[in-house]
């Protein structure tokens, strides 16, 4: 499974996104879209949204800590 976690550092959605999927068991790969302005436009483009969190699971987007979907998407 491969999940991206687009995140910022003031973020406090993001950082219970981050939490949700530690507890789960989930390896991720976070991207600081505050900090890498590629990977902000990246994130735009694959989910239309400019707010963070913004999952990436498997090309499937989660945009906000939108539990039941993450955990339909992570077979939890």
């Amino acid at each position: 499974m491969d999940v991206i976690v687009y995140t910022t550092p003031t973020c406090p959605w993001c950082t219970r996104v981050k939490e949700y999927l530690d507890q789960k068991g989930v390896q991720y790969r976070e991207v600081n879209v505050a900090a890498d302005r590629n990977a902000a436009m990246e994130m735009i483009r694959k989910s239309g949204q400019r707010g963070v969190p913004v999952v990436d699971i498997d090309g499937n987007i989660v945009v906000g800590f939108d539990q039941g979907k993450i955990d339909s998407l992570i077979g939890n």
